[in-house]
């Protein structure tokens, strides 16, 4: 089929009055993802900010271990990275793009450390299924990467530069300027290391052959049309090669390239009845492995997605908003020795949200989605949310779900191994969170349900090949929890977060526990300042995880608390120096088998805002 056809939706506008003061207090910012204030109003989302994110500034897989409750299972430092929400894999994570699903349509999945980290405004983490506003893969949570655009803050900038262990170098610099009609925005980032970091408590390890570096520019514009519109583009270029450790100076070096451009255009009209965002969107992934390092590359691919995206919002009446989403995408890609010739695929889907307000302090909200996804039958997806604040100190969620992901490019034509006739996976979910305060104290509790059907998995056939097949169904259930805290005393300031999860993820099938997901994982911040000075520390503890399907303990990787420091001084208000200790005290661990991370090492920052 060669259907290119775009769905144009109109759709409710979000807020009742008595909401809205949320959106009025950033009614001077242009933000890209309009769906996550709406969605923060019935689901716990975490935000970190950009100065949260500068905490780890050396990938996102660091950012995501010490400051989310997502386990990230990595291939060393810097290498082959994928998320772990909630129990599912990486392909049922969805990262997104100020609004836009950037899942590989190869693989099914975004490969955390060839996801750009820096010259984002701030990065939101959502657990729980999203499929009916965000798509394929919004099966056990996504990852939000957004920007925003501010008008009448005149011109500012930022150089920062790091100087880590094992040969690593950061450089970042953001430029900004905006008056009341225009807002211009610009960063970019290059990062270097060699990488060869020793632990030679676990096999004598070294990583050999280790060396990545990668560059990404940022820039995004909006302009006022009128008093209530504006125009705004956003666009993300990245470049970055990866080589792949070997274990013997005599192995094969081996290496990866990953080229990715992302491109928005939004056109968006809001009142305070009715809302409009049409957004045109372009994304591209190139990548080539080298077999050989100095070789020609041994096999690549180029996927191509074309984006049309129309968010409509109408307040039917001040207690009642409908909103209505509709989507058309055309995916093309073409495989390089990979068995993958030239394929295209057409994606629509068509939702509607319905936001009920009945008190101030109680709300709903209903959605129903239809996927429409060429040459495969995809289930109509559902959600229900609800929030009741019932005193000061107690609120209560609860949220249900249908949720699903359909076959990627790799799952359905690698040859040998790709199996045309996959069917979706397909997920029900259910969530509470209870949220209690106290003083300057915030409790959060989540125990939360997963079934997931038809999940697809690569085993090896008879014919000595591995290919893909819909084999797995999987349970999952847990507890998340968050206990927070945050002081202001003169000018003392001290926040706190700490965070405990425990994740039961069965096959159903073996009755074992899926391989990489920690029965426990613990996560902790403490943020403290006095005037000039900042200091903050960072902890992680992550439980016995087995690493084979039969839950061998021989094989398993053994528990481990990995701790950070930092401190930093401003100078004339102007000039920050910060020095971090990563790994204080020494530990040995590894996310994945074979692949220990590094031990104790050092970074010193240096950053001039003007």
């Amino acid at each position: 089929m060669n259907i290119k056809r775009s769905f144009v939706l109109f759709c409710a506008s979000f807020t009742a009055s008595l909401y809205f003061s949320q959106e009025k207090s950033i009614d001077t910012v242009y933000v890209f993802d309009n769906q996550m204030n709406k969605v923060k109003l019935f689901h716990k989302v975490a935000t970190l900010s950009s100065a949260d994110i500068q905490k780890n500034a050396f990938n996102l897989s660091e950012v995501l271990r010490f400051q989310s409750p997502v386990y990230i299972k990595e291939n060393g430092r810097g290498a082959v990275s994928s998320p772990s929400f909630r129990g599912t894999t990486a392909q049922q994570t969805a990262f997104v793009w100020n609004g836009i699903n950037i899942n590989s349509t190869f693989l099914g999945q975004g490969d955390v450390n060839n996801i750009a980290l820096s010259g984002y405004d701030q990065m939101e983490i959502k657990a729980g299924g999203g499929s009916v506003i965000y798509g394929s893969g919004a099966i056990g949570g996504s990852i939000h990467l957004n920007n925003d655009l501010s008008f009448d803050q005149g011109f500012s900038g930022m150089l920062n530069s790091e100087i880590a262990s094992f040969g690593t170098y950061t450089n970042f610099a953001k430029a900004a300027f905006s008056n009341d009609k225009f807002s211009f925005k610009v960063s970019g980032n290059y990062l270097i290391s060699e990488n060869d970091y020793k632990v030679p408590e676990s096999r004598e390890y070294i990583n050999r052959n280790g060396k990545f570096y990668n560059t990404t520019y940022n820039v995004g514009i909006s302009y006022k049309i009128a008093n209530h519109q504006t125009i705004s583009w956003q666009s993300q270029f990245y470049n970055a090669i990866q080589n792949y450790p070997i274990f013997e100076e005599t192995g094969n070096k081996t290496k990866y390239g990953s080229q990715t451009v992302r491109s928005l255009v939004s056109w968006d009209v809001k009142n305070p009845t009715i809302s409009n965002s049409l957004k045109a969107a372009y994304t591209e992934e190139n990548f080539q492995y080298f077999g050989v390092f100095s070789a020609p590359k041994t096999s690549g691919g180029t996927g191509k997605n074309y984006i049309f995206k129309n968010d409509f919002n109408y307040f039917i009446h001040p207690k009642l908003n409908a909103n209505v989403i509709a989507e058309f995408q055309v995916n093309t890609g073409e495989g390089y020795k990979s068995g993958i010739s030239e394929i295209s695929r057409n994606v629509g889907s068509a939702a509607g949200l319905l936001r009920y307000f009945p008190t101030k302090n109680l709300r709903f909200e209903a959605g129903i989605k239809k996927d429409f996804v060429e040459k495969i039958t995809s289930p109509v997806l559902y959600s229900f949310s609800g929030k009741w604040n019932t005193t000061k100190w107690y609120n209560i969620n609860i949220n249900f779900s249908k949720n699903f992901r359909f076959p990627s490019f790799n799952d359905l034509y690698w040859e040998p191994g790709g199996n045309p006739d996959l069917k979706p996976e397909t997920s029900v979910q259910g969530d509470m969170d209870h949220e209690f305060k106290a003083g300057n104290f915030t409790l959060t509790v989540s125990p939360y349900y997963i079934k997931i059907k038809d999940m697809i998995r690569w085993a090896n056939t008879s014919l000595g090949y591995w290919g893909a097949f819909n084999t797995q169904n999987v349970e999952s259930y847990g507890l998340e929890s968050q206990l927070s805290f945050e002081k202001q005393l003169h000018k003392h300031h001290l926040k706190i977060n700490v965070g405990y999860i425990f994740t039961k993820s069965t096959d159903l099938e073996l009755s074992k526990q899926l391989m990489y997901v920690p029965l426990h994982k613990v996560f902790a911040n403490a943020d403290y300042q006095y005037k000039f000075l900042k200091l903050y520390a960072q902890a992680m503890f992550n439980g016995l995880t087995y690493t084979t399907s039969d839950e061998s303990r021989y094989y398993a990787l053994d528990p481990y608390c990995v701790i950070n420091a930092g401190i930093s001084a401003t100078i004339l208000k102007k000039y920050i120096l910060g020095i971090k200790i990563n790994n204080i005290t020494d530990t040995i661990y590894q996310t994945v088998d074979y692949y220990p991370l590094p031990k104790r090492n050092y970074s010193v920052t240096a950053t001039i805002n003007f």
